[in-house]
């Protein structure tokens, strides 16, 4: 399960934690899909869980890696994201 766990909404309203829906699916290629097409306005924590195996992790900067890979291949990365490029050394 892939969660985008914490966004920012800028300085009148801060950070919130995030909602999902379990229909809409929370897989790695949704989360990422999502961030592409901006549903979060700025997305700061990203977390994967295995319920099956009883952990959880930040994967901010694995995501991050992976939004610059598509970058460098010439996808358009969506303002609301391009801080995380930071994270994966752009």
């Amino acid at each position: 399960m892939y969660l985008v766990l914490l966004d920012a909404f800028g300085v009148w309203v801060g950070r919130a934690w995030r909602e999902t829906d379990d229909d809409a699916g929370t897989y790695r290629e949704m989360l990422i899909r999502d961030l592409l097409l901006e549903v979060y306005s700025c997305p700061v924590r990203i977390v994967a869980f295995n319920t099956a195996e009883g952990w959880s992790r930040n994967i901010t900067p694995e995501i991050a890696a992976e939004l610059k890979q598509r970058r460098d291949e010439g996808e358009n990365i969506p303002a609301s994201v391009q801080h995380l490029l930071e994270l994966a050394g752009s």
